[in-house]
């Protein structure tokens, strides 16, 4: 439960971010925080374990790891919180809405993995339009077929911008990342399980996103009987550096719809339960 955390001082209602594989809270606080501004949130932003300040004190597995969030939540929140995540941070997220919905307000997904084993992913059949001669350039030899891969608005100014993400931060325990990358627990042990979460959902894919696609994002909605889906063309697995703007609007939409509902009836049930036990 020893998770390095920044938090802002607004009051509730609050959102909990949660970052891409291997990034940290500062990433992810340069990619949701525009989108978040103006609402006057209690922003929080966690680095997970082993990734960015957060020392590695679980077992190498996503359950470990979706454990030490919920943990951390317990003991640190007093209501249901908003969660954002993105890529692994998303499954994440969407886990803890399966598994312990008592948390959750609201979920926005933003481009998130539905399945970890990269060959049961339903990627697009075309590549990208392609970028402007010398748009990868600037970025690291060892990174470039990535950036091809997962970038769908292919410019220098975008490059620059997730190379930027990629470095920012504490500098995480690369030993533990393989390790969760490599062993049978990388995937969550009920990933496929099509427990419905009925809160207000958010879900934002890039259309030219050759890491985890939108396709399976799309199926997977039948989770979320409260979802909204959205396909972003130019748009990769970096929407948030990619297309900002349109983040910040979905995102804005997302907020009103959440904040302005009433309590999912999973968390409200789980916590009059909660109460009873402690009462």
């Amino acid at each position: 439960m020893n998770l390095a955390v920044d938090r802002s001082a607004a009051a509730d209602p609050e959102v909990v971010c949660l970052p891409m594989f291997g990034m940290t809270r500062t990433a992810t606080a340069t990619a949701f925080s525009p989108a978040l501004a103006g609402a006057d949130l209690r922003e929080t932003y966690l680095d997970l374990p082993g990734h960015g300040d957060s020392p590695a004190t679980c077992p190498p597995t996503s359950q470990a790891l979706l454990d030490t969030v919920c943990a951390w939540l317990d003991h640190h929140v007093d209501a249901p919180v908003l969660i954002a995540g993105a890529s692994y941070g998303a499954y994440l997220a969407a886990g803890i809405a399966r598994q312990r919905p008592d948390l959750v307000r609201g979920l926005l997904l933003v481009c998130p993995g539905i399945t970890i084993a990269p060959a049961s992913r339903t990627l697009p059949d075309h590549r990208p339009p392609p970028g402007p001669a010398g748009w990868l350039d600037n970025a690291p030899t060892e990174l470039r077929t990535h950036l091809d891969t997962a970038l769908g608005h292919r410019t220098p100014a975008v490059v620059a911008t997730v190379l930027a993400a990629l470095h920012a931060g504490g500098p995480g325990d690369d030993t533990f990342q393989q390790a969760l990358r490599t062993d049978p627990g990388y995937a969550l042990p009920d990933e496929a399980t099509d427990t419905p979460y009925d809160g207000p959902v958010s879900v934002l894919t890039g259309r030219q996103d050759g890491i985890v696609g939108y396709a399976d994002q799309f199926h997977a909605m039948r989770r979320y009987p409260r979802g909204t889906f959205t396909t972003i063309d130019a748009a990769g697995h970096y929407l948030p550096f990619e297309q900002p703007a349109l983040l910040r609007a979905l995102t804005q939409d997302w907020l009103h719809r959440t904040l302005t509902s009433p309590m999912p009836r999973h968390t409200t049930a789980q916590r009059l339960r909660d109460n009873g036990r402690h009462g």
